[in-house]
């Protein structure tokens, strides 16, 4: 997976230059904050005419330039082997990587619920709730960076976090989680065939490395999809105007690229200071008082599913969350129709997660050195 330059250093790229040139935002005001985007027609170049299309809607094919179809895979071949997926899937859902044995991965990351679990802050390990909204787990492997605040690198990298994070899963350290795996007899031949050149297959690194294959599958295409890759009927002539507003509000200043976001940090607040300044978001990882209130621009595939909203969970309505990032980030007043409007839009964002992938797959006995569980 490439990851693309901090914002700060990354122009404009022209397919978002001329979204939001067609919707009049002035390019300055979006330059420190500009989205990474397929290249489009040139700056200056004459716009696309609007058609009418199935349906009674109207399409400006330019207003979806700064949008890519989602990859079929977020990964690499040698990254998403079958072996390493079918591990990953059950690792994913396995408890046992718990201290409780009651918290796996899909407990926060709800495969059948669109990969988050509807709670503000996720319960964890004795109750404990952590102190930010779990994101969706779908998509969220082409993401540049993971985790609001961006502490991790890649999906690999992030999988070791809530393991050890004694409020999430609460496991003492990695030794601890490689015997638990080391034990159940079943794994021994599954870490075998999906790391079959490791001297030691078993390993935290290797487990968090199919976790992360599993995540690298979770792809989910919507009709927007197909209507970027020419589909006009895809999406209805609501939908349409939705898509209109959002371009011409400005949204794609960070919700841009196939994800609609997750390829930037950006600041909450950026116009007009953000009404919770308790969490600082990136701060609290580099103490650099330029990241102070900055997280990592969610994307908005699925966000009709995955409320409730924002780093700390605190608005369960969409409507209301994008009045608020048009207030907060655009200095923009959105009505009440044109909120509801630009999240008809957002509901074609919504994917599906396969059968196969949403079901709980059979996981392999516990050993007879199997740790148990331990509530302390």
């Amino acid at each position: 997976m490439t990851h693309l330059p901090p914002p700060s250093r990354r122009p404009p790229s022209r397919a978002l230059a001329l979204a939001l040139a067609l919707a009049g935002i002035p390019l300055a005001v979006t330059q420190p904050v500009a989205a990474a985007a397929g290249a489009g027609p040139a700056v200056g170049s004459a716009p696309a005419a609007a058609e009418t299309r199935p349906g009674g809607g109207t399409a400006d094919r330019a207003l979806a330039s700064a949008f890519q179809p989602l990859p079929k895979v977020l990964g690499t071949p040698e990254q998403t082997t079958e072996a390493r997926v079918e591990l990953g899937r059950m690792l994913f859902h396995d408890t046992r990587l718990s201290r409780s044995q009651q918290v796996s991965c899909n407990s926060c990351h709800t495969l059948d619920r669109w990969g988050v679990d509807n709670e503000p802050t996720s319960l964890g390990h004795k109750g404990q709730r952590g102190g930010r909204n779990s994101p969706t787990a779908l998509n969220a492997a082409g993401h540049f960076v993971q985790f609001w605040d961006g502490r991790a690198q890649d999906v690999e990298a992030q999988a070791k976090g809530p393991v050890l994070n004694p409020v999430e899963m609460a496991m003492p350290d990695a030794a601890a989680v490689e015997a638990t795996l080391r034990s159940i007899p079943g794994y021994q031949p599954l870490f075998a065939k999906a790391f079959p050149n490791a001297a030691e297959p078993v390993t935290f690194d290797n487990a968090a490395n199919a976790i992360g294959a599993f995540e690298r599958t979770l792809v989910t295409p919507s009709r927007f999809d197909a209507y970027l890759e020419g589909d006009d009927g895809a999406l209805t002539a609501e939908e349409k105007r939705g898509l209109t507003l959002f371009v011409q509000t400005g949204c794609p200043t960070c919700h841009a690229g196939p994800f609609l976001g997750g390829h930037i940090y950006q600041k909450a607040g950026l116009v007009k200071p953000w009404p919770n300044q308790k969490d600082q978001g990136r701060y609290e990882v580099t103490k650099n008082d330029a990241d102070r209130m900055t997280f990592k621009v969610p994307g908005l595939r699925n966000v009709a599913r995955t409320g409730p909203y924002f780093h700390d969970g605190s608005v369960a309505n969409l409507e209301e969350a994008v009045k608020l990032m048009a207030r907060h980030q655009l200095g923009r007043e959105l009505s009440d129709a044109d909120a509801r409007t630009i999240v008809v839009f957002l509901g074609s964002l919504t994917g599906d997660v396969p059968a196969g992938m949403r079901a709980v797959p059979a996981l392999p006995p516990s050993g007879p050195d199997t740790p148990k569980p331990d509530p302390s």
